[in-house]
């Protein structure tokens, strides 16, 4: 199979697994059965894409012409790349967890559930392997719709309100900016496409370029970048698998990605260091970094305290590709995949409190280290990755940031992540050191022995915990296809 097949084979066969779910669905073994192969077939097709990037290939796979310089169309190159594995591998161990959980916790609806999860990976492989703006916005707006029935899941009145601002801001900074900046580079390029050095010298002032920036920065509302960011935590009432998929595999990364490949694809790295908006956006980033982070001491809900880390991380990508320079640029690409793994394994060990000792709030939880002792070790690894300690990945993504801000004579923002990531130790190693060492609630019945989530959430969320682990010892992978970004 053509690298260029495997392209397409990689965004149509979540698609086709979709339909077999439905189709599944009065056999829940067999269904669970096909989404969990699917993912693992996925993973290795995306896997062997990887040899002929690092030769140099870019294999393309055209779709469909839609009007002169307007396309929809597939191309894998070393950005992409590295989403398409870092999605299609937490798929497989979201899977998973998925199926612990939703039988764990006896939700019900579950076949339309996994037939979603399925679509919303297929979004998010054409996302990573889009060839021009046309087709990323049209697989962005995908990804919007069909993890909208995701978000409202339980049906609840509280379920159907998020589900609203989830749709609401997204498609309004979509539609409103992205696509207006999508027209506006189209007038002004002539083309779409995804270029190394970008399509966009020269063709405007960089007053009238600013303005495109910001319209991308804030049209990529999946990035939560503030004031966008309320549908973020609004949809945490969704299901623990679901918030694993909108924090880790595709929703939010889908958004900070868009805005790294626009800034190198699109604007170029010599040209954004130019635009006098870049260094606002950055300062606007900065600003969402540490809001976030002190909203999340505010909130004992373990994953509305999750779900504003996540805003705060987020914008470390963010910040990275505004700093125009190579370190950013790798720093903000590895960030991809350390927050990704670090995170999702919090938000497993979130959901496995919640299926196994039926606790939300952070108050409540001491004494729980000592019932769940693999789930609280899990979190503190995936808290270490997000804080950027080591041994977890996240403290090579953190050092390649830090380092960016320097080349850009930014000492500002370095100091602003150094203090994000203090404010991050305080509220995330908070609920491991409750866990083991502070006695339980008087009216709480832990019970004798351990009593942890059912196996399969807890196989996922071990893979997950030692993956953060991994990416510190070996973070060659994903640092050498940044490295064929930014070269």
């Amino acid at each position: 199979m053509s690298p260029e097949v495997i392209a397409a084979v990689a965004v149509g066969l979540p698609l086709v697994s979709a339909f077999a779910i439905l189709a599944l669905g009065k056999w829940p073994n067999v269904r669970d059965a096909v989404g969990i192969g699917t993912a693992g077939v996925l993973f290795t097709l995306v896997l062997r894409l990887v040899g002929p990037i690092k030769d140099g290939l870019r294999p393309e796979y055209p779709i469909l012409e839609v009007l002169p310089g307007v396309s929809l169309g597939l191309k894998v190159e070393p950005l992409g790349l590295l989403f398409a594995l870092v999605a299609s591998f937490l798929w497989i161990v979201t899977a998973l967890y998925a199926v612990g959980y939703m039988r764990g916790h006896h939700e019900k609806n579950q076949t339309r559930f996994f037939a979603f999860f399925a679509i919303a990976i297929s979004a998010a492989m054409g996302v990573a392997f889009s060839a021009n703006l046309f087709t990323l916005f049209a697989f962005y707006e995908m990804i919007t719709l069909c993890t909208f029935p995701l978000v409202t899941h339980h049906g609840t009145p509280e379920a159907k309100k998020a589900g609203r601002v989830y749709l609401g801001i997204l498609l309004t900074t979509s539609i409103g900016f992205q696509l207006l900046a999508i027209i506006w580079t189209w007038q002004l390029a002539g083309t779409l496409d995804f270029r190394e050095g970008g399509i966009l010298a020269g063709t405007a002032s960089n007053g009238v370029l600013s303005v495109l920036l910001i319209l991308f920065v804030f049209g990529a509302g999946k990035a939560a970048v503030m004031p966008f960011h309320r549908w973020l935590p609004a949809a945490m009432v969704a299901p623990t698998p679901v918030s694993a998929l909108l924090h880790a595999v595709a929703v939010v990364k889908v958004g900070v990605f868009t805005i790294l490949k626009v800034s190198v694809y699109v604007f170029g790295l010599d040209l954004l260091g130019t635009l006098a908006s870049a260094t606002w956006l950055a300062w606007v980033a900065a600003t969402t970094i540490i809001l976030g982070s002190l909203v999340a001491f505010t909130k004992d809900n373990l994953k509305a305290r999750l779900a504003y880390s996540t805003i705060s991380q987020l914008s470390y990508i963010v910040l990275g590709a505004l700093l125009a320079n190579e370190w950013g640029i790798i720093g903000g690409g590895m960030h991809i995949a350390m927050h990704a793994f670090g995170k999702i394994t919090l938000f497993f060990a979130a959901g496995a409190v919640l299926v196994a000792a039926h606790e939300k709030d952070i108050s409540r939880m001491g004494g729980l280290g000592r019932t769940m002792p693999i789930t609280f070790g899990a979190f503190f690894i995936g808290s270490l990755s997000i804080i950027g300690l080591p041994p977890a990945g996240g403290a090579w993504s953190k050092w390649f940031l830090g380092m960016g801000t320097l080349e850009a004579g930014q000492i500002g923002l370095l100091v602003v992540l150094m203090v994000s990531s203090l404010l991050s130790l305080v509220y995330l190693l908070e609920v491991p050191v409750r866990a083991f060492f502070s006695a339980p609630p008087e009216d709480a019945h832990r019970g004798e022995g351990i009593h942890e989530a059912p196996r399969l959430m807890l196989i996922a969320m071990t893979v997950t915990a030692l993956a953060t682990l991994g990416l510190f010892l070996n973070p060659g992978p994903f640092y050498e296809l940044m490295r064929l970004v930014v070269n």
